[in-house]
């Protein structure tokens, strides 16, 4: 690894005026966002293509980051970065991996993501999880990116959402995807069940067109900011077709339903979270990204919590009590982390 003085200095300012030092290996600019961790071992990849982290200063809890590299975009959850800011303890410049093409710190660069490492993200962490989420700036050569702004006051699903629609598979069942962010992953999985997945953007009028089932995508931000979305799922309850929401999805599917959402203190983000399914002794261990949750109080009373945070007793996955609608906070697509919520995707076709 470099010494010290070949890097250029960057620091991390957050709203309560703490103040962090460290070095840049990203790009030479500064930007600023909502501060929020992770605390995957891996997926550094996975996470900074995730369309969920728009609008946020990503800060990774395991100390070593960068020594697998950069893998093709094949592997990639969308085409580009998201996030606007990365964070680290430790950048390792050397990689080692039979399948990268490139080291974190050039792609950073290539994508115009600032990045800095040296700082102590577990302490970070600790505040932040004390604290809450906060707005950061990250500053790097003294390039001052301005006042704090909060991304969450925007809607960030338009940023990333496609424009025009896109067809997937040549299955007989099909499927109509809202796309509020979604990942690529995601897309992988239901061609593999072999339907006809047609991706439409996160405000698209339904109309009269004819699909077996509707899909409603992760993404990132305040839920409560798609109202066409909502109405969107609204149309498709009146239709009475199985309907299946994975993250913002499921908050999207329960404000369809007439339930409220809040946001959570620091949210939850990593590849370990454990969820209890309600009626059962069973626990899964799943994939995260979201800092929004589904007020279970306000669930109307033909709807039930599917599935509970072992942590924090947060919702995790709401169903209705007869009709073929349901949706879940986690990712059962991983990409990164565990595959053991698979399944739910092959409770959903079979009710196509």
């Amino acid at each position: 690894m470099s010494s010290f003085p070949s890097y250029p200095k960057a620091t991390l300012e957050l709203e309560d005026k703490t103040v962090l030092d460290g070095f840049s290996f990203g790009f030479s600019g500064s930007s600023t966002g909502e501060v929020v961790f992770n605390t995957g071992m891996v997926g550094y990849v996975e996470s900074l293509t995730d369309p969920s982290y728009a609008g946020q200063i990503l800060v990774l809890t395991y100390p070593l980051i960068g020594n697998y590299g950069v893998p093709a975009k094949a592997f990639f959850e969308s085409e580009k970065i998201h996030v606007r800011g990365l964070v680290v303890s430790q950048y390792s410049e050397t990689y080692s991996h039979a399948g990268a093409v490139k080291s974190l710190a050039a792609w950073l660069k290539e994508e115009h993501i600032p990045a800095m490492w040296g700082v102590d993200t577990r302490e970070l962490t600790k505040k932040l999880r004390e604290k809450g989420v906060m707005l950061g700036k990250m500053i790097v050569d003294g390039k001052n990116p301005g006042a704090f702004a909060d991304p969450n006051e925007t809607n960030l699903v338009a940023n990333v959402s496609i424009k025009a629609p896109r067809m997937y598979g040549t299955g007989k069942k099909n499927v109509l995807a809202l796309d509020c962010g979604m990942k690529e992953n995601i897309i992988r999985s239901f061609s593999r069940r072999n339907v006809s997945l047609r991706r439409v953007p996160w405000d698209y009028d339904i109309g009269n067109e004819p699909f077996d089932g509707l899909f409603v995508s992760n993404g990132p931000g305040d839920p409560q900011m798609c109202k066409e979305t909502i109405a969107t799922i609204a149309k498709a309850m009146e239709r009475n077709v199985p309907i299946f929401g994975i993250c913002l999805g499921n908050q999207l599917l329960a404000l369809a339903a007439g339930a409220k959402t809040y946001k959570l203190r620091y949210g939850h983000r990593a590849q370990n979270q454990p969820v209890n399914e309600v009626g059962t002794k069973r626990c899964y261990i799943t994939s995260h990204n979201h800092g929004y949750s589904v007020n279970a109080k306000t669930l109307p009373r033909d709807w039930e919590v599917w599935f509970w945070n072992a942590n924090d007793k947060t919702v995790e996955g709401i169903r209705h009590k007869q009709r073929p609608w349901f949706a879940v906070q986690f990712h059962p697509e991983a990409a990164p982390g565990p595959t053991d919520t698979e399944w739910l995707f092959d409770k959903f076709v079979e009710m196509l």
